[in-house]
């Protein structure tokens, strides 16, 4: 699914990057990382972040929980984008590679 995006980028001229920074945001007593993000994509001409999920509603929303204390913490953008949000961006550019890519995924 990351890929069929990637190709959706691709085709429509915009850079990115692929899992360029990951963000810590809570350090175990030892201190290694107990949680962190590494959103797929970084969009550098819109200097914004991209996380993709088709996970279940439950995990997507701790994604979005995440990705707010990132926003927080560390001023940057973050976008989260669903299964919903995916299938909806390949029908409006008419991508069916990211449709078919969306619907391979286990719910």
């Amino acid at each position: 699914m990351e890929r069929a995006f990637a190709k959706l980028l691709d085709k429509h001229g915009v850079p990115w990057e692929y899992e360029p920074q990951t963000f810590v945001l809570e350090r175990n007593p030892d201190g290694s990382v107990h949680e962190a993000l590494t959103p797929d994509f970084y969009l550098p001409d819109q200097d914004c972040f991209i996380e993709t999920t088709v996970a279940r509603h439950c995990l997507t929303a701790k994604k979005r929980r995440k990705a707010r204390q990132v926003v927080e913490r560390y001023g940057v953008m973050i976008q989260v984008l669903n299964r919903h949000d995916l299938l909806e961006l390949a029908k409006r550019w008419r991508w069916r590679g990211l449709e078919r890519a969306v619907h391979k995924q286990p719910y």
